[in-house]
């Protein structure tokens, strides 16, 4: 008598489910789509829906007990569990229902602390168990019929799972189908990229479902379910850093952990309003990316790293229901990156360099005998280049160059000398790199002005001639001014695109040559000279270029200059 009163706070829950559409082997279809929509109905249960897969929360070491009834035997049965984040010990139990109620009851229900402590324990017919990650299903054609109690238990961490029950397999099939060969191939690997290919699941052009697919991309291991890597993404995600212990919040902290931050601040005696830094969210890139692609099922994983291991599994998703089934995962190592060839430069020769855009270029200088400095020239022919020399692995400058720059380095003994150069997001860099160990009052590049801007002076502008003036140096050059016609709508970015300082006068026609001429001066104040260009049309357009010559014959070219003679004089 008393093993039937410990069944008195049990079948309330069982008559209430039997009421609000559990009809065993079959359903009420419509009912039970309201019902699974209805989460107020399975929260927090203890009773597992039939049809609906359900997430449950695990604290570490303490088991967590489901029930499912079947009414009827000869009952087809299958329970799903999922585990999240961590192995899980499950088992199924099966106990026989009571034929009848407690003669003792008195219609009366009892209080809920009364009425568990009659429960006695009864061990009922343990099914099936299982212990680990994998997904793991109980299945079985015909089943008697009994209440199933499943005890779930983590023992290494706080865990989530999933589990799904039902007593119609065959028509439900919630989780998508494999094909025959469920692997994930990789098609294609390149330094940044890995292409994956995988058979289509049947469940989608052969039952009507619609199924999508989500690729999840990670460094450290394969994944066998959904939500484990769901479980993995979430706790990647950092809110925000702990405050110190012993630390009053101000109420802007109140305001940032969701609280209303009125009263805060009063009742805990702040006066300061100044904003801690200490506490500002530090979004955090994860390791793991998940992308769901539709129904493809062939894709290509970008922006991955050069010779770096990566996972990738593949599921296929129920997009009614939610549920998935994990393909077997891949795994694949990108290429190397393609190693850069080093450039050998020769001690006094000048040597051209070509940078693609955003990109690199490495020179080796190892001068064959002790000397006690290196003397490096940069000249930066487009737009601005980045320079860093090491000596035997050690920084020795790291500087941006535009135009021509000189630099001298302290030598060592047997020292080796490694130059990076990179170029310019904007496009392609050309260069001319020098460096010398032998010391030489003849530069092989011109000395240059800060500016080297051409000016042109509106008032002595006429219909056939211009006049422009230039800054000089200190130091004796030789200069050259040619000028191009150039048509109207030429502009300054097209002028910019065909600045390239390191070509020479022998690049340019002999009729658009001007003047060359010799000049400089003691005096840097003074150091300007003008030119009158003669033998011009009225109203047209010119470019104008200014060359400074070397004595070992390397120019630099001045920026460009475009004047428009008048139209009516």
């Amino acid at each position: 008598m008393r093993q039937c009163r410990g069944w008195s706070w049990v079948l309330p829950v069982l008559l209430v489910l039997g009421a609000v559409g559990q009809k065993l082997p079959t359903r009420d279809e419509g009912l039970f789509q309201m019902q699974i929509r209805d989460k107020s109905l399975f929260h927090d249960s203890s009773v597992i829906p039939d049809g609906a897969e359900i997430s449950g929360y695990l604290f570490r070491d303490t088991p967590k007990r489901y029930y499912f009834v079947v009414e009827e035997d000869n009952t087809p049965l299958s329970v799903t569990v999922t585990p999240c984040d961590a192995p899980l010990e499950w088992k199924l139990v099966l106990q026989e229902l009571p034929e009848e109620a407690s003669g003792e009851a008195s219609g009366e229900p009892e209080p809920l602390d009364q009425q568990k402590q009659q429960v006695t324990v009864n061990e009922g017919t343990e099914l099936f168990t299982y212990k680990g990650n994998d997904v793991e299903s109980y299945v079985a054609t015909s089943t008697p019929s009994g209440l199933y109690q499943l005890e779930i238990l983590s023992t290494e961490k706080d865990s989530n799972f999933k589990v799904y029950a039902t007593t119609t397999p065959e028509s439900d099939q919630p989780y998508p189908e494999l094909p025959y060969d469920p692997r994930v191939d990789v098609t294609a690997l390149g330094r940044t990229t890995v292409t994956l290919a995988w058979k289509p699941t049947p469940t989608g052009f052969l039952m009507g479902q619609p199924v999508q697919y989500c690729v999840v991309i990670n460094k450290e291991h394969n994944f066998k379910s959904m939500c484990a890597a769901e479980a993995k993404i979430s706790a990647d995600d950092a809110f925000m850093l702990a405050p110190k212990p012993g630390r009053d919040f101000s109420p802007f902290d109140f305001a940032h952990f969701g609280f209303p931050s009125n009263g805060y601040g009063k009742d805990r005696g702040l006066t300061s309003n100044k904003i801690s830094r200490a506490y500002t969210v530090k979004p955090k890139q994860s390791d793991i990316q998940k992308v769901c692609i539709g129904n493809k099922n062939i894709f290509t994983v970008a922006d991955l790293k050069p010779d770096t291991q990566y996972y990738f599994d593949v599921f296929a998703v129920n997009s009614a229901t939610n549920t998935s089934t994990a393909y077997v995962g891949t795994f694949a190592r990108t290429k190397e990156e393609a190693r850069q060839k080093t450039v050998e430069l020769k001690d006094g020769k000048v040597t051209d360099v070509f940078i693609k855009r955003k990109g690199s270029k490495f020179l080796r200088f190892a001068p064959v005998s002790s000397h006690q400095r290196v003397t490096l020239f940069v000249h930066a022919c487009l737009d601005t280049v980045q320079v860093q020399v090491r000596r035997d692995g050690k920084l020795l400058l790291s500087q941006n160059v535009e135009g021509v720059r000189q630099f001298q380095l302290r030598g060592k003994p047997k020292a080796k000398y490694l130059i990076r150069l990179r170029g310019s997001r904007k496009g392609a860099s050309t260069l001319k790199v020098l460096a010398t160990t032998k010391p030489s009052s003849k530069q092989p590049f011109p000395s240059l002005p800060e500016d080297t801007r051409i000016k042109a002076f509106d008032k002595l502008r006429t219909c056939s001639s211009v006049t422009v003036a230039w800054l000089g140096t200190q130091d004796r050059n030789k200069y050259c001014i040619y000028r191009k016609e150039v048509a109207e709508n030429y502009g300054e970015e097209q002028r910019r695109r065909e600045q390239n300082q390191c070509a020479g006068p022998e690049t340019r026609r002999k009729s658009e040559k001007v003047i060359c001429k010799y000049f400089h001066s003691p005096n840097l104040q003074k150091a300007v000279t003008t030119e009158t260009i003669t033998g011009l049309e009225p109203g047209k357009t010119y470019l104008l270029d200014v060359y400074v010559v070397a004595h070992s014959s390397h120019s630099v070219k001045y920026q460009s200059k475009l004047v428009k003679t008048r139209k009516y004089c």
